[in-house]
């Protein structure tokens, strides 16, 4: 796809979902990098440039409204950067990139220095760990995530990493509902409490996403998370 005809899809395609967008040619580079580094490496099933307009690009930039300029925000299995390499381009906001591939981790560092992201920082590593660390743990404005683990597991990855006043941003499919199972109770166990539930529906439904919004309210317990492999093995409950 030449880069004009990028520009005007993408661009006419986020004013129809209400999304800002800018810095076009660096979604541009990204996607290249994409599709010419998951011959390589396996980095998604998603490679028609449209569908990776749509599906990966403004689907996480449909977590756009709950971001505030200068906050930190850690992107846990972020896998080829999403949400947070397109909410890196588009905000003034430092973004952490957390996955447990190391293979990755240096897409997203070709990334990075291809699209001169100085707001963004890669980590490899095990969300289990790296939440213990002192430098990580609850110093984050906002944790969020993309399919990467059921809701009850989700949480105790994402809710140690987030300050207190802090935000969760669990992005789901269509059936989130079958994972909400006693899920006040896990988010009580770690320090959060469900604040809203959103629909969005892309492009005429398209594109359906839930995002599934916890507070903060209260530190982490210290023993959470769980050592590595335990919140998957035997999620609370």
């Amino acid at each position: 796809m030449e880069y004009s005809e990028f520009e005007r899809s993408f661009i006419g395609k986020a004013k129809e979902c209400n999304i800002n967008v800018n810095n076009c040619e660096k979604f541009y580079n990204y996607m290249n990098l994409l599709i010419e580094w998951n011959e390589k490496i396996n980095l998604t099933a998603i490679t028609k440039p449209e569908d990776i307009i749509e599906k990966h690009f403004l689907d996480s930039l449909s977590i756009q409204k709950y971001i505030k300029e200068n906050d930190k925000i850690i992107d846990v299995g972020t896998g080829a950067g999403f949400p947070g390499i397109p909410i890196a381009i588009t905000t003034k906001t430092n973004i952490t990139l957390l996955d447990s591939l190391n293979k990755r981790v240096k897409f997203l560092n070709e990334v990075k220095e291809n699209l001169n992201l100085d707001n963004v920082e890669t980590i490899h590593g095990r969300a289990e760990e790296v939440a213990k660390m002192n430098k990580y743990r609850e110093k984050f404005n906002i944790a969020t995530s993309r399919a990467v683990a059921p809701m009850n597991v989700l949480l105790e990855y994402l809710l140690p990493f987030v300050k207190v006043g802090g935000l969760c941003l669990c992005m789901k499919g269509p059936n989130y509902k079958d994972e909400m199972t006693n899920i006040n109770n896990v988010a009580n166990i770690l320090g959060g409490t469900i604040e809203n539930i959103e629909n969005i529906k892309l492009l005429d439904g398209k594109i359906e996403r839930n995002i599934i919004v916890f507070k903060k309210e209260k530190n982490t317990p210290s023993r959470y998370p769980r050592k590595a492999g335990t919140p998957s093995k035997e999620p609370l409950k």
